[in-house]
């Protein structure tokens, strides 16, 4: 009986120790970036993970300058950012790094003034004199010229930004350096930047929060964001001087030109885009992946990830208000993912 008993124990003890060889086997893939696409990434990492049992991701939404660096350090199997990797960016990051853009998404300017019927029309260049302090009550000619027959008060203007470095800022900055020489020469765009007026918030919850409580509050958020939680937002006139609502069909619209005219590592900004109904204030987000992995099972996961994301994950964006890529783009895309050396 006892050396039965032993036997049991031996074989119990055998199962934990071989359970826990099976648990170590699972693989984890690290990753860190951008806030925007996190709804997104979240549900690819978990449909991925329910149809491939043993691989799990871990993404860390900590913002696109976060990603950049952990990546840089090689602290991550994957980054993400909202604005692609500078040049000295890849030079610090040994210049091992790969773009693929994978879904759309845009900027839209929020705001609160009291009384107003009717929706907010805005001009680039009258973005940018807001934001930078030259423009200073919802009555200026400027924005009555703009909104003809609006109920504009004579309220002083709450500019509202990120305190925060973030890809969406980049984004916000990207379009007003384009659209203002003076915001060019002044302030320039990056993930943070020196505000020349107003209020700091962080995350797209702290900007709205001052917005939504500030009378006369104007702000920028995504446009995920925006949509999910019901907030007013202006439109803007376009490259072509149409005037354009933020949505997915806008947003597809301003990915059109660069589709047709991508370079070759995908570093493309398509704010304020030419076309009749192209969102001025778009962006393509991305993940960054090393162009060598030394892990060959690492390596392997992240390219089949990738292949997927490029076909079945694009199917999962207009349900979570992203614009999923154009078909141009994942073609280039899949042609880059052969690039990916294993061992």
């Amino acid at each position: 009986m006892r050396k039965r008993n032993a036997l049991l124990w031996v074989l119990a003890i055998l199962c934990v120790v071989a359970g826990i060889g099976l648990a170590r086997a699972d693989l984890l893939i690290n990753g860190a970036g951008a806030t925007f696409p996190y709804p997104i990434y979240s549900k690819w990492f978990d449909d991925y993970a329910k149809n491939n049992p043993g691989i799990h991701f871990n993404y860390q939404s900590i913002g696109s300058g976060g990603g950049i660096r952990m990546f840089s350090n090689r602290t991550v199997d994957l980054g993400a950012s909202d604005a692609p990797m500078t040049d000295a960016q890849i030079k610090d990051a040994g210049g091992q790094v790969l773009h693929f853009p994978t879904v759309l998404g845009a900027d839209v300017v929020a705001y609160n003034i009291p009384g107003l019927t009717g929706k907010l029309r805005l001009s680039g260049p009258v973005v940018a004199d807001i934001f930078l302090g030259n423009i200073t009550k919802w009555d200026d000619p400027k924005l009555k010229e703009l909104n003809p027959g609006a109920n504009l008060p004579s309220d002083d203007i709450v500019v509202c930004h990120r305190s925060d470095g973030s890809g969406t800022t980049y984004i916000f900055v990207d379009y007003l350096s384009k659209v203002s020489s003076e915001w060019a020469q002044k302030v320039g765009k990056a993930t943070s930047v020196a505000w020349p007026t107003g209020l700091g918030g962080k995350g797209n919850e702290g900007v709205t929060a001052l917005v939504q409580q500030t009378p006369g509050g104007i702000g920028y958020v995504e446009l995920v964001y925006a949509l999910s939680n019901h907030i007013t937002y202006a439109d803007l006139k376009n490259h072509d001087g149409n005037w354009s609502d933020a949505n997915l069909d806008t947003v597809t619209a301003a990915a059109a030109g660069a589709a047709n005219n991508m370079p070759a590592d995908f570093r493309v900004s398509i704010t304020n885009a030419p076309g009749a109904n192209a969102y001025p204030i778009s962006s393509f987000t991305y993940l960054l992946i090393y162009p060598r992995y030394t892990d060959k099972e690492r390596g392997e996961a992240i390219v089949k990830f990738l292949r997927w994301a490029l076909a079945d994950g694009q199917k999962a964006a207009a349900a979570l208000k992203y614009a999923p890529l154009p078909a141009q783009v994942i073609q280039l895309e899949e042609a880059q993912i052969s690039k990916i050396q294993l061992p």
